[in-house]
C-alpha cells in the first residue's frame, strides 16, 4: 500500500513539474509576443514619422526651386530618381512627381459649364488610347452641375439604377480613384489612363517641358511622332518659355487656345519608410502656387 501511495505521489509531482513548465513556456511565449509587437509598433510609429518629415522635406526643396528657377523640367533636384536612404535600422524612398505633365480632368468643365476646348482635348487623348469617346461625356456628366445628360452621358438617373444606387457627384474629383465611380470607367479603361491624366483642385495649365507624348498630341493637336519628338528635343534643352516651345512645333503649327506653361504648382510626394520589418506609406498633393512653402491639398497615410 505504501509503495502505490509512492508512486501516486511521484506521478502528481511529475504532473505538476509539466504543469509549471508549461505555464513557464506559456508566459515566455507571451512575453515575447508582446515584446515583438511592441517592436513592430515602435518600429511603424518612427517608419510614420519619417514619412511626415519627409513630406515637409520635400516642400522645402520645391519653395527653394520656385525661389531659384520660374521653370520646371525634369532635370532639376525635385523629378531626380533617388535610391533609398539609409537612417537608422531603416530605409526611406523618396519621389515627386509633376502633377501638371498630366490632362487635368477637372478643366473639362469651368463655372459649371462644359469647356469645350478641354472637351475636344480629352476626346483626342481617348481616341489615342483606344478607349471609348462617350467616357468624356460621362465624366462632365458626374463633374457639372445640373442634372441634364450630355448626349452619351450619365446622370443621377443611371446611378440611381445600381446596386447600391448613388448619386453623381455634380462637383469636381478630388482624386482619379473617383473615376472607378463613373459610368464606363472600369478597372482596365483606368489602368489606361492612369499614367495620363490627374485631378487638381482648380484649372491648370500643361507644363509642355514635363507632360508625355500622348497628353502633348491631345492638346496641341499634333501627331504622336511631332509629339514624340519634342519630348526627346526637351530632354536634352529644356523649353525656357513658350516661345522656344512654338519654335520648336513644325511649321503652321499654332498653340491658340491650347492652356500651356513651363512651369507647375502642382506636385504629388510619395514616401516609403521602412523600419525593421515595419513599414509606412504616404503620398501628398502639394500646391506651391506663389507660396516658397508649398501648402499640403490632401494626404493620405497608410
Amino acid at each position: 500500500m505504501m509503495r502505490k501511495e509512492r508512486g501516486v505521489a511521484v506521478v502528481l509531482a511529475m504532473g505538476v513539474v509539466a504543469v509549471a513548465a508549461i505555464a513557464a513556456t506559456a508566459i515566455m511565449a507571451t512575453q515575447s509576443s508582446w515584446t515583438r509587437r511592441q517592436e513592430l509598433a515602435a518600429n511603424h510609429v518612427q517608419a510614420q514619422a519619417f514619412v511626415q518629415g519627409g513630406v515637409d522635406w520635400i516642400r522645402t526643396v520645391l519653395g527653394e526651386d520656385l525661389r531659384t528657377s520660374n521653370v520646371d523640367h525634369l532635370a532639376e533636384p525635385w523629378a531626380l530618381k533617388l535610391a533609398p536612404i539609409s537612417v537608422e535600422n531603416g530605409t526611406v524612398s523618396v519621389s515627386v512627381e509633376d502633377q501638371q505633365s498630366f490632362f487635368n480632368i477637372n478643366n473639362l468643365v469651368k463655372d459649371g459649364q462644359v469647356n469645350l476646348v478641354e472637351f475636344a482635348n480629352f476626346h483626342r487623348l481617348l481616341e489615342l488610347l483606344g478607349l471609348p469617346a462617350e467616357l468624356a461625356s460621362a465624366l462632365i456628366d458626374w463633374i457639372d452641375n445640373d442634372e441634364l445628360p450630355q448626349p452619351d452621358g450619365a446622370e443621377d438617373d443611371y446611378y440611381l439604377t445600381l446596386v447600391p444606387p448613388y448619386v453623381a457627384a455634380n462637383r469636381p474629383l478630388v482624386h482619379v480613384s473617383e473615376l472607378a465611380l463613373v459610368r464606363g470607367f472600369d478597372d482596365e479603361v483606368r489602368a489606361r489612363l492612369r499614367p495620363f491624366v490627374t485631378a487638381l483642385p482648380r484649372p491648370t495649365a500643361l507644363n509642355v517641358n514635363t507632360a508625355p507624348a500622348e497628353v502633348l498630341s491631345a492638346v496641341i493637336g499634333i501627331d504622336m511622332d511631332v509629339a514624340r519628338g519634342l519630348v526627346a528635343k526637351r530632354d536634352l534643352v529644356y523649353f525656357r518659355n513658350l516661345t522656344d516651345f512654338a519654335q520648336a512645333l513644325p511649321d503652321r503649327t499654332t498653340t491658340a487656345g491650347a492652356n500651356l506653361a513651363v512651369n507647375s504648382s502642382f506636385f504629388v510626394a510619395a514616401l516609403r519608410a521602412t523600419i525593421g520589418q515595419s513599414e509606412a506609406r504616404g503620398t501628398a498633393l502639394l500646391d506651391r502656387g506663389m507660396d516658397r512653402l508649398p501648402a499640403i491639398v490632401w494626404r493620405k497615410l497608410l
